[in-house]
Parts: structure tokens; sequence; C-alpha cells
């Protein structure tokens, strides 16, 4: 890719093979911490792609860097378009505010235009930095807290199979090879490439003491999973029950979901289970005889860019109401820029009077159907000509089932 230069007299551009390790470490340095040691990096450097990680340079010091991995997502309607997953995003801190994040981001939303991705997508450490590239809340998820003690699965919620623990060895074949026919079942899904499983699974089966429970059907196949590691009790009382942390949980369909929650629940010498990122219609406080065993809140999960604006639009499936204009205003990526007639059979441009206008981290906002078009404008996110077409506007992006990702990364 061609350097481009910022007005501080940065430059930006692809890391070479040779100085990906230091990148990394950049970005440990970023969050405070330490270089990685050689093990650790010996499972990282899995996760790199050289052309797709960026720096910013300072002549030949790199300042900063951002990566990504090659993904796709799944759409309203079940159809999966290429994504960037975007991670591990830093800048050293004697060089913030001098334009080096802002330049990455340029960069790589330009790299993933050119390589033909619909999307963008990103877990925010920091969520007021990323509107101002286009990226907008996609979906919003459960943090779901469950006191063991006091949680007991209802007599009458049904059996789908059976729960064993993985050995670490296969772990990732046996799941990724799974992980596929999941994909459909939701819009927000994303591939998982092999950067994510080195990302997500590798590297904390290695250090993280992380263990994995499968669900197999009747017939014998993997139709779902949970990850989680336990951690003792900070008091230090070695009596004091742990907690587990579940950082992924996969179900095709909720009779696999309940039998994942009974053995969680059921794990001996834990006093709680602390659920991150689950979809907002998890009905674990029905499937329990004491609901008040179950704390959540919700968060924003999945932080999306479109990239490709005729692209999206055109791939999703819309609900029954009268076609609206919508303007999109994209300022990073001009060419999305322009007018789009949205109805029941599709997408197309048109020249006609928009009856709402938006930025692009709108459109991102209720392209999965994650937030109603009405409750933005009263918002003051999208601009209304016509009042009248709010509500049809509501119908057409409404989707049947919350979109959730459940992919940490």
């Amino acid at each position: 890719m061609t350097q481009t230069l910022s007005p501080t007299g940065l430059a930006f551009r692809t890391v070479p093979e040779d100085r990906l390790r230091g990148a990394h470490d950049l970005f440990l340095a970023a969050l405070h911490e330490k270089p990685g040691s050689d093990e650790s990096w010996d499972v990282m450097r899995q996760a790199y792609v050289a052309d797709r990680t960026f720096g910013a340079f300072d002549g030949d010091r790199q300042v900063g860097t951002a990566v990504s991995f090659p993904a796709d997502l799944t759409v309203p309607g079940g159809e999966m378009l290429p994504m960037a997953g975007v991670t591990y995003v830093g800048v050293r801190t004697d060089y913030r505010r001098r334009g080096a994040l802002t330049g990455m981001m340029r960069a790589q939303l330009e790299d993933a235009e050119e390589r033909g991705e619909v999307f963008a997508a990103l877990h925010a450490s920091e969520p007021v930095i990323y509107g101002r590239f286009g990226y907008g809340v996609a979906t919003i998820a459960r943090d779901i807290k469950v006191n063991s003690k006091r949680a007991r699965l209802r007599d009458d919620v049904p059996v789908a199979g059976t729960v064993r623990l993985l050995d670490g060895d296969e772990v990732v074949p046996a799941c990724s090879a799974a992980y596929p026919a999941l994909q459909r079942t939701r819009a927000g899904l994303m591939g998982r490439s092999e950067q994510w499983w080195a990302l997500s699974y590798h590297r904390r089966i290695k250090t993280d003491h992380l263990l994995v429970a499968a669900h197999f059907s009747a017939a014998g196949d993997i139709d779902g999973w949970v990850s989680y590691k336990p951690a003792q009790a900070t008091s230090g009382d070695v009596r004091a029950n742990a907690t587990l942390y579940v950082l992924d949980f996969q179900a095709a369909d909720q009779g696999v979901a309940n039998d994942l929650w009974r053995h969680l629940v059921g794990v001996d010498l834990i006093e709680d289970v602390m659920a991150y990122f689950r979809p907002l219609d998890d009905p674990i406080e029905a499937m329990l005889v004491d609901a008040y065993a179950v704390r959540s809140e919700s968060e924003g999960e999945l932080w999306l860019r479109v990239v490709d604006v005729p692209a999206a639009l055109a791939a999703r499936t819309y609900g029954i109401a009268e076609p609206v204009v919508v303007e999109v205003v994209d300022s990073l990526l001009p060419g999305n820029s322009g007018r789009y007639r949205v109805s029941p059979q599709g997408m197309e441009r048109t020249t006609d009077q928009p009856a709402l206008t938006m930025a692009a981290d709108a459109l991102a906002m209720v392209y999965l159907g994650t937030w109603r078009p009405s409750v933005l404008a009263a918002t003051g996110r999208i601009a209304v000509a016509d009042p009248a077409a709010l509500p049809a506007a509501d119908r057409l992006f409404a989707v049947d089932q919350p979109a959730w990702n459940g992919s940490l990364f």
C-alpha cells in the first residue's frame, strides 16, 4: 500500500514481517503491559497478517499499530458478507493527539474498501473514540451473573444432548469445524478465521487455563460449547468458592443452550457464573426455579463500520412497509455518500429527495436492527425531512431476533 503522511509528519503504512513482534509489543505497551515472552509470541504470531497490520511511523520509529483479520458477517436474512475484524489498536503514550490513530483508521478503512470488504468491526475498549471514524454500536449484549448456590434449572427444562469437556488439543479442530453451521442462526454472528482462533483460543488454552465443554447431539455431533476459566476469590481464602468466567457460549438452538447452562451452574466449588456478551433474549431467568439468582446488565457489544453501503443495503432483507429514501453522508469513504430507496424488495440508488439523512455511524446502528430509526431521530442522530417515513423505516429495518455477535477479539 502507498505510504500516506499526516500534517504532523507521521507516515502510515503496513508493517513488514520482521517488525510484527515489535508492533505487538507496542500494543501491549499501550495497555501498560510488559513485552510478550518468546512463548507467547509463538502463539500470537498466528494472529498477525503482515499486509493487514498498519503502523504509524515517525521516521523509522513505529508509534502506533492497528491490525485486522479476514472474517464475514451474517446480516438479516442470512447472507454472509466479507468483513475486516479490527483489533490490537494502540498508540504510544508520547504520541497521543498527533493524528496517529486517525491516520491508521483511515488507511485501514481504505484497505478494507480495496479488498472488497463490506464491513469493518471491532470491540471498543474506549467507546468515545470510534464514532468519528464511522463506527456505531450495532449489537447490544448482556453480561449475566448467576449465583450457582441459588441456581437450579426447573424440572421441565428439556434435555437435548450430552456435555463433555474437550482435551486441549481437541478444542480448535472440533469447534472450528462445528462453528460454520451455527453462523447463519442469527444476524451479527461472524466468521472465525485462523487468526481469530489464534487470538481467542490458542493463547488462552496455553496461558489462561481455558476449559471448553462441548455439547453433543443425539447423533454425536458438536452443536454448541462453552469456554470458561475459573478464578479463585480475591480474599485469598482457599475455602472461598471460585467464579467461572464464560468467554464463548455458542449453541445451535435453545435446547443446546439449556444443557450448557445446566453444565455451567452445576460445576462444583463455584460461587458464581459470569457469562460475558450473551444475547439480549437469553432466557436464563425463565429457566431457573429462582429467577433472582441472576443479575445482568447490558452494554454495547459489536461496533460496526459499513465500508460498502450499496453492497450492505442490497444484501439484507427488509420488513413490510412503504419505501423510504435514505441519504447516507460518509466523509471518510465518500463513495458511500448518496441516496438509497429502501423497500421490501431491496435497495436501489435514487436521486429523489431523502426522507431521512444519516451519517455512517447511524447507519451502522440501524443496519442489524438493534436501533430503531425513530429512536435515533429522536436523539438527533438522524435528520428527518419527512416524519411520516419514520414508522416505515422502523418496520423496514426491524428484525425478528436481536442481533448478536458473540465473538470476542
